[in-house]
């Protein structure tokens, strides 16, 4: 249990019970970066992903309030260290609950959950402007790359 403000609120891994929150927090966090809402579409995608034990959801719920935020991690390996590494794919925080400590909450047991698994590290991306984003990652010690380049291709 994490004590924010006033609030209070738990972080636990999410399964297919959660997908009516996880969905709607899902479309808002599609929302941030410009996509169109698609609820139907979401809830789709987030349950292939369960289902298929394809990631690995957090959720932030409250007592009051319900769904707070999510993060999402998806699978890969480095091949030079051996060992898997977990992409922080998606870190969302609902409107009403930021400033919480919500973010560093799931972020914290995304932290936790990857040491457990013996990975490398946790990698993630977010848009050059989204220096509220920065500022949680710089106050966990998370370090921006900068011996590396990162390209990418829309197919």
């Amino acid at each position: 249990m994490v004590k924010g403000m006033e609030k209070t609120f738990n972080i636990r891994r999410a399964d297919l019970n959660d997908l009516d929150a996880l969905t709607h927090l899902f479309d808002g966090y599609r929302q941030f970066y410009k996509q169109p809402s698609d609820v139907e579409g979401a809830r789709t995608f987030l349950a292939s992903r369960l289902k298929r034990n394809e990631s690995v959801i957090f959720l932030a719920a409250g007592h009051a309030k319900g769904a707070l935020g999510f993060t999402q991690l998806y699978p890969m390996f480095s091949s030079v260290r051996m060992r898997p590494i977990w992409i922080l794919n998606d870190l969302f925080v609902s409107r009403t609950a930021r400033k919480l400590g919500v973010a560093n909450a799931l972020m914290e047991a995304a932290e936790q959950w990857a040491r457990m698994e013996g990975a490398a590290g946790l990698e993630l991306s977010t848009a050059k402007d989204n220096g509220t984003a920065k500022s949680v990652y710089d106050a966990r010690n998370w370090e921006l790359d900068d011996a590396y380049d990162h390209y990418s291709i829309t197919l």
